[in-house]
């Protein structure tokens, strides 16, 4: 059998992954719209440097695009209201659910009080419990020590425990947060 082209390994990539990270770009940046933008623009990035990311981890690297343009976008534009979807729009939040985070996460409250956080602590608590990325991971992508990832989503937690007491202490009954 014949060996995929490098090409053909791009697109297979992109296939498979594209509504996981979707759905991770939302969680960073709280409007779907903008969230496929940032996805279509790290695709780009990762196209123009496929050769040499395909054969390491060119999901760490997506990640660490998407975090990174999210941030940039946040600095300039400040921080936004999440989006809630319309009537008869499709909210990827309430898709296929996954895992018992997906059920955790599928409400506006919860978009809202990600929304709150900074955005180096929403990436961290998107990566740890919404993709269940290891601290070592997480630090790669995010290009921070595992240490700095350990104490930020304690500062996340602490916060989001603030914002919903309620929603925190029944992820944490089941097993998530």
């Amino acid at each position: 059998m014949n060996q995929p082209t490098q090409d053909e390994e791009f697109v297979q990539f992109v296939r498979a992954r594209q509504g996981q990270l979707l759905r991770a770009a939302r969680l960073y940046c709280g409007d779907p719209h903008i969230a496929e933008d940032l996805l279509q623009d790290a695709f780009v990035k990762l196209a123009s440097r496929w050769e040499s990311v395909r054969d390491g981890s060119p999901d760490a690297y997506v990640r660490r695009i998407l975090y990174r343009d999210s941030v940039s976008r946040w600095r300039k534009w400040g921080r936004e209201t999440p989006y809630a979807a319309r009537e008869g729009e499709r909210d990827l939040l309430d898709s296929r659910v996954t895992s018992g985070v997906d059920e955790w996460v599928d409400g506006a409250d919860v978009r809202a009080a990600l929304a709150d956080l900074p955005p180096r602590q929403r990436a961290v608590i998107v990566l740890r419990y919404f993709e269940d990325q290891s601290e070592a991971q997480i630090a790669d992508v995010l290009g921070i020590a595992a240490g700095t990832v350990k104490s930020q989503a304690s500062k996340a937690l602490t916060a989001l425990r603030r914002s919903m007491p309620a929603l925190i202490d029944a992820g944490m009954a089941e097993g998530g947060l």
